[in-house]
């Protein structure tokens, strides 16, 4: 699949929509945006084995989320950033790249010797944590992170109601999982274990879905309606 380009010229006014016409174009690129997830992961498991992440993968996902949404989809912010109800403070502007591409690097220099769910936790906390887009960050840690998370098992991970979705659904304990690391990297430790519970749960949910499909018997976990993918 190519990069989408902005329909937007650098110089061309960009025009705010109202809600109600943002909700029916969010919905059709969170569609767009699962299209895209689900095509890196089926490129990046056949054979041979190539995949790296990379900061324009990362690009490539927040344009789709927010195609038409916001001018130059896609593109790293070229301002300071604020994240309301947050202590935390994104880093300047300027050190974004750098960020993005060391996060790349921690992921590919441990890809075979850490846990998937130890690098999709890394990556859902890391890019909030940069805030690398004026938006759509929210949508772009949580397809990254998924995206990750199944290339690294070797599988598009089966399941109607994605992980993704059932942070979506209810994000209290997602927002007190990045606080728990942001806490902990704040005193300089990385402590993503909070995370990795939550995503440890979501994963279970999301695959007994299959085991009740499959036998009949109905598994006792809770898993949200969806799909709920992509409003942050």
């Amino acid at each position: 699949m190519t990069e989408r380009e902005s329909k937007l010229k650098p110089d061309e006014p960009f025009q705010e929509l109202t809600e109600e016409q943002k909700a029916p174009l969010e919905a059709q690129n969170a569609i767009a945006q699962f299209d895209l997830l689900k095509s890196l992961v089926r490129d990046a498991l056949s054979p041979p084995p190539r995949f790296r992440l990379r900061v324009s993968t990362l690009s490539k996902l927040n344009a789709v989320a927010i195609e038409g949404l916001m001018p130059s989809p896609g593109a790293l912010r070229t301002k300071d950033i604020e994240i309301r109800g947050s202590a935390h403070a994104p880093p300047a502007w300027p050190e974004v790249q750098g960020l993005m591409e060391e996060m790349c690097d921690y992921v590919n220099d441990r890809w075979d010797s850490d846990s998937a769910l130890h690098l999709a936790s890394y990556v859902m906390w890391r890019l909030n944590w940069i805030h690398p887009f004026p938006d759509g960050n929210g949508r772009t840690s949580r397809a990254a992170s998924y995206l990750v998370l199944c290339v690294r098992t070797g599988y598009l991970l089966p399941g109607k109601v994605t992980i993704p979705e059932q942070i979506t659904a209810n994000k209290r304990r997602y927002y007190r999982a990045l606080e728990q690391a942001d806490a902990a990297d704040a005193a300089g430790n990385l402590d993503l274990s909070a995370m990795e519970e939550l995503l440890t749960e979501y994963l279970t949910n999301q695959l007994n879905q299959v085991l009740q499909v499959a036998t009949g018997v109905k598994v006792n976990t809770p898993v949200p309606p969806g799909p709920a993918w992509n409003n942050d």
